[in-house]
C-alpha cells in the first residue's frame, strides 16, 4: 500500500488540534516577518538621520539656522527631533532671562531626556513581540508534535498491521509542525539579536549626543559670564 507522505497532504490530512498549530506558527510568521521588515527601514533611517544631523551639527552652522531647518520639516524624530526639544528649550529660558544657568542647563538637559526617551521607545516597540515569537514557536512546534505522534501510536494500536507505514504519515505530520515552528523562531530570534543590538548602539549615540550639547552649551554660558 504506498502512502502519500507530501508536505501538502500531510497538512490537509492533520488532525484538527495539528492544523490549529500550523496555523498559529505560520501566522506567527507572516507577522513577525512584517515586523522584521518595519523594523529594518526605521532603524535603518534612524541610523542615517543620526549620521546626517552629526555631520550638519559639527559642521560649523549657526545651531539657530539648523533649528529652524528642522522645524519646518513636516515630521521629525530622532536625533534631530532631541536636538529640536533642547534647543527649543534654551531659547525659551533665554526669552525668560533666567538668571540661573544651571537650572537652565536641568531643564534643557530634562527636556532632551524626554525627546531621548520617547525615540528610544519608538525604536523598542515591537521588538518583544519577535521575542515572543521567538521563544514560543519551538514549544507550540514542539506541542503540535507530540500531538501528531500521541495519534500516531493510537492509530498503531487500533491498525492490524503494525508496521512503519501505519504510522508514517502521522509522524512526518508532526514533524512538520516543529519546522513550521523552527521557520518562525529562528528569524525571529536573529532579527531581535541585531536590532536590540542596533538600538543600544542609538541609545548611545543619543545621550552622548545629550552630553555633547550640554557640554557646549555650559561652555556658551561661560563665556557670557
Amino acid at each position: 500500500m504506498s502512502v502519500d507522505l507530501s508536505i501538502l497532504s500531510l497538512v490537509m490530512e492533520a488532525s484538527l488540534v495539528v492544523k490549529v498549530v500550523m496555523a498559529i506558527l505560520l501566522f506567527a510568521s507572516m507577522a513577525s516577518w512584517t515586523v522584521i521588515v518595519i523594523k529594518w527601514r526605521i532603524i535603518g533611517r534612524a541610523k542615517q538621520q543620526a549620521e546626517d544631523f552629526e555631520e550638519k551639527f559639527w559642521s560649523g552652522g549657526e545651531l539657530e539656522k539648523l533649528y529652524d531647518g528642522i522645524t519646518r520639516q513636516p515630521e521629525v524624530s530622532g536625533m534631530e527631533n532631541i536636538f529640536a526639544s533642547g534647543f527649543k528649550e534654551y531659547l525659551r529660558q533665554l526669552r525668560s532671562k533666567t538668571p540661573s544657568h544651571i537650572g537652565q542647563l536641568e531643564m534643557i538637559t530634562r527636556s532632551m531626556r524626554v525627546a531621548t526617551a520617547r525615540e528610544v521607545d519608538a525604536l523598542e516597540s515591537s521588538l518583544a513581540f519577535l521575542a515572543t515569537v521567538g521563544s514560543t514557536s519551538p514549544y507550540i512546534g514542539l506541542f503540535g508534535t507530540v500531538w501528531g505522534i500521541m495519534n500516531s501510536f493510537r492509530a498503531l494500536g487500533d491498525a492490524q498491521l503494525n508496521t512503519l507505514s501505519a504510522v508514517a504519515p502521522g509522524i512526518a505530520e508532526a514533524l512538520i509542525a516543529t519546522a513550521i515552528g523552527l521557520f518562525a523562531a529562528i528569524p525571529a530570534v536573529i532579527a531581535y539579536n541585531r536590532y536590540s543590538d542596533d538600538v543600544e548602539r542609538l541609545i548611545t549615540r543619543y545621550d552622548n549626543f545629550v552630553e555633547e550639547f550640554i557640554t557646549l552649551l555650559q561652555r556658551h554660558a561661560t563665556r557670557k559670564s
